[in-house]
């Protein structure tokens, strides 16, 4: 009887070390303190409307309160009494109803549209299917307890799949740091389908791959097991790609993996059910709205007016078209411009300022190289991840040249994030805590002010990216219409000089131009990006402050420095290297840094001005030098 009781309690035991287990308790402790911290926070002040948050915000209440997904003066209400304004940003489409008509020819049936009088949501409706249970029942708050949520089992699942084949310590500082050291985290207060994306494709990943790294013999729950957590995998990236359409790659891995074991119909079977969730998902948008694409038809982007706000304003006469019925841009394709703003777009992805992997994705990037070191002795499935990660990106590229991040300027790359979880699962087993720290440590240096202040990273971008070791990364200069800084009206798409320019004051330490010229902040480096529909070769620049400065200058090819004396213009030659980022359009990176300053407002009984300025500088694009050089 003693023996058997002594039994029950190791059983026991071990059963409550299971439960208590260190993924368990950190994704347990995630969920209490975030969880409860979604729903007791404000969201008008607080958060505001980050990226495109109206559409997915509007369009969840809608089918959680309403029980529709079409867009009515109630919406609208609804949307105003939360946030004190209205939905800026908005994306509306005009509905169609489709009826089948039989004809006498292939393929005998064919789909007429007709206008019906009712807007619908001009995004994918997975994110408001998926939260409105949460939206009904605690409204834009359960939209960021859903997040927590999806986050809590990502870090659930991760831990399991990396404690099957190592150590828990390792693999729980190693599965927090792939979420918490990376700006993954960052979007769980976006009220946007990029967590729920992120989900999808590691829940699915975590279905198919756990079954292949679990030991022989241990308990586990035989479900996990079942061939059938293929299929739901198979489901689960079908409605990701739905969802971001890039993902589309990701199912690749999967059904070749079932080829590689000769398994050619299981794998068929898989990639059929994944095409079935796609179709299903773009189906149910055309049931729903009348038209399958639900970036395409009608459909437009509305600030500052609504339809349904008066009589007058109607979808005819506010917003502004933006239909995306196709992704071709013949002129990105032009060869003297292809090659070398993919090369340069390589770089900027691996280590742009913005959007890099490295700086925005670090835990990412060890698992990228703990998968290379051990590529001789790894599995098939994991070399055919790397492989599909890399297409992926390799497509996004080519394919969104000027917006790979996701457009916008979010905060890194957010098309990237649901390719992300990929790489998690091409780790191999972990033998030390070593990749956990170095994750951790290197995410840290990179994004750490990100990640601890959220919500201002992400109304602010243009400011956190100029923090920190992000400040050394160059600037994707292919993407200027992308960059954080386009949010700020006064900082960016700046007309200037003749012949014109466009000017994008990077950072803080530029100022807008004035009459003068272009003051640049003391003892400080400003960046300004320059868009030129020609590339001359240098620019011609005149420099002057009413102090002894020291100023050094580059425009990409080179440094000049230049001692400014009090009052004196001088005059530099700069050489320029240009980046072709579309035919006939270039751009460069104007650095300018500054040893000293002064308060002009202190040095002039008359000024107001308070700012802390170094030197005054104009510039003008030239074909040729005019023999001036730095003194």
């Amino acid at each position: 009887m003693t023996h058997s009781a002594d039994a029950g309690a190791r059983a026991a035991g071990t059963a409550a070390a299971r439960l208590i287990s260190p993924g368990a308790l950190a994704a347990l402790l995630f969920l209490v303190v975030a969880g409860s911290a979604a729903l007791a926070v404000g969201t008008t002040e607080t958060f505001g409307i980050k990226g495109d948050e109206s559409t997915y915000v509007a369009m969840a209440l809608s089918l959680g309160r309403d029980g529709d997904l079409h867009f009515d003066r109630r919406d609208l209400q609804r949307f105003i009494s939360i946030y004190g304004h209205g939905p800026e940003g908005l994306f509306l489409k005009k509905g169609r109803s489709i009826h089948p008509r039989l004809v006498a020819s292939w393929p005998f049936v064919v789909l007429e549209r007709h206008p019906v009088e009712r807007l619908y949501f001009g995004k994918a409706f997975l994110y408001a299917w998926a939260a409105a249970p949460l939206a009904f029942l605690a409204g834009v708050n359960g939209l960021f307890l859903f997040n927590v949520l999806l986050l809590a089992v990502v870090l659930a699942a991760g831990y399991a799949f990396l404690v099957s084949h190592s150590a828990p310590l390792p693999s729980v500082l190693f599965v927090t740091a792939f979420g918490g050291a990376s700006v993954a985290v960052l979007y769980t207060v976006w009220l946007t389908p990029e967590i729920l994306n992120f989900a999808l494709v590691f829940v699915a990943y975590f279905l198919w791959l756990y079954k292949e790294t679990v030991p022989p013999g241990r308990r586990v729950p035989r479900w996990l097991f079942h061939p059938g957590t293929d299929f739901a995998a198979a489901a689960l990236l079908g409605l990701a790609t739905y969802s971001k359409p890039p993902n589309l790659l990701l199912i690749a891995p999967l059904v070749l993996w079932h080829w590689w074991r000769r398994r050619v119909v299981a794998g068929l079977g898989i990639g059929l059910c994944f095409g079935a969730f796609v179709a299903g998902g773009f189906a149910l948008t055309a049931m729903v709205a009348g038209d399958w694409n639900y970036q395409g038809g009608e459909r437009k982007t509305f600030y500052g007016s609504f339809p349904y706000e008066s009589r007058a304003a109607t979808f005819d006469t506010t917003g502004l078209p933006m239909a995306t019925d196709d992704l071709s841009d013949d002129e990105s394709l032009e060869r003297e411009v292809f090659w070398p703003r993919l090369l340069s777009n390589a770089g900027y992805f691996l280590a742009g300022r913005h959007f890099g992997f490295i700086p925005y994705y670090f835990p990412g990037a060890v698992a990228l190289v703990l998968s290379l070191i051990a590529l001789r002795r790894t599995t098939a499935w994991r070399m055919a991840i790397l492989a599909a990660v890399g297409a992926t990106v390799i497509v996004m590229l080519i394919q969104l040249p000027f917006s790979w991040s996701g457009g916008g300027g979010p905060p890194g790359n957010r098309y990237f994030l649901s390719v992300y979880p990929a790489l998690f699962f091409a780790v191999p087993a972990l033998k030390s805590i070593v990749p956990g720290l170095v994750a951790w440590a290197g995410g840290a240096v990179f994004i750490a002010h990100i990640v601890l202040q959220p919500v201002y990273a992400s109304k602010f971008p243009w400011v956190t990216s100029q923090r920190g070791l992000l400040r050394l990364l160059p600037v994707e200069l292919t993407m200027a219409d992308d960059l954080p800084v386009r949010l700020t009206l006064t900082h960016a798409r700046l007309h200037y000089g003749d012949p014109p320019v466009l000017l994008y004051l990077i950072d803080e330490h530029a100022f807008a131009p004035e009459p003068a010229g272009i003051w640049v902040a003391g003892a400080a480096r400003a960046d300004i990006l320059i868009r030129s529909a020609d590339q001359p070769p240098y620019l011609r620049v005149e420099l002057e402050s009413p102090i002894a400065n020291e100023v050094r200058l580059s425009a990409g090819s080179g440094t000049r420095r230049v001692r400014l004396e009090p009052g004196r213009i001088h005059h530099v030659q700069l050489p320029v290297e240009w980046i072709r980022a579309r035919p006939g359009s270039g751009a460069c990176l104007l650095s300018i840094r500054t040893s000293d300053g002064f308060v002009p407002r202190l040095n002039d009984p008359d000024s107001q001005d308070s700012r802390y300025l170094g030197a005054l500088i104009r510039f003008t694009v030239a074909e040729a030098p005019d023999g001036t050089t730095a003194e």
